[in-house]
């Protein structure tokens, strides 16, 4: 039998709602028995931008996201509708309503971008 034709065991092969609570009472044992380690802001934030650069090296894996995330947002048609309603948007993600710009007001350009000029 070659390795995918086996079939998981132990814990491996639990229910997944079962292998929660085992865990979780495991945590709460550490913490109880004063053995389990808790992040400090600086430790969470290093261990973050770890992860974050483990996963973001693969390019495949990253396009793959962005089509999974482009497909799930151009799906919900309420939610285009609204975003097209609502106009441009800043550098930040953030939507810029039109009403709340004056009708003589020049676009904004996003924070930290070199003026446009013209011509």
């Amino acid at each position: 039998m070659n390795e995918a034709e086996r079939k998981p065991r132990g814990f491996a092969a639990m229910d997944p709602q079962k292998q929660r609570e085992i865990a979780s009472k495991g945590g709460k044992a550490a913490h109880e028995k004063g053995t389990a380690h808790e992040f400090t802001p600086d430790e969470a934030r290093v261990a973050g931008r770890k992860g974050g650069e483990a996963v973001s090296a693969s390019r495949e894996h990253m396009a793959h996201i962005g089509r999974k995330g482009g497909e799930a947002v151009s799906s919900n048609r309420q939610h285009m509708a609204e975003i097209g309603r609502e106009g441009g948007h800043s550098s930040r993600g953030r939507r810029v309503k039109a009403d709340r710009r004056s009708k003589d007001e020049p676009p904004r350009e996003p924070e930290g971008a070199e003026p446009r000029t013209t011509g």
